[in-house]
């Protein structure tokens, strides 16, 4: 397994989407640069979930099978109602024009503990600092 470098031990680590094959599919387009912004729903975040993102702070990307894959650091953070996300960051998550990013975000978020159009979550842009050997 590939092993996290020594400055980055501490960084929260993380992978994409719901699924083996969507994490290594998101993480191929941040790789590729069409990537820089990601979100989720804000009731996931908190003491029993992920921590809530930081502008500044680095976490660790993990490939579909946990591996540690690059570094990503969180440039900014906004909670937004789901039907009021722009089309610039819809086309910042680099996943496809703005119709195909509503539709594959609410699928995503019917999967993860239910939608609603005016539910809130959290949209994060980022800037890739290092990708790791695999």
């Amino acid at each position: 397994m590939t092993s996290i470098p020594p400055e980055f031990q501490d960084a929260f680590t993380f992978a994409f989407g719901d699924s083996p094959e969507l994490a290594d599919e998101l993480l191929n387009l941040v790789l590729a640069g069409k990537k820089t912004a990601t979100c989720a729903a804000l009731r996931d975040f908190g003491a029993d979930g992920e921590p809530m993102p930081q502008v500044g702070r680095r976490d660790v990307v993990l490939d579909g099978s946990g591996r540690p894959a690059c570094v990503i650091e969180t440039t900014d953070v906004t909670i937004s109602r789901f039907d009021e996300v722009d089309h610039d960051f819809a086309e910042a998550e680099g996943e496809g024009d703005f119709t195909e990013w509503e539709k594959g975000h609410q699928a995503y978020f019917e999967r993860n503990g239910g939608f609603e159009p005016d539910m809130e979550i959290v949209c994060e842009r980022f800037k890739l600092i290092a990708v790791l050997a695999r």
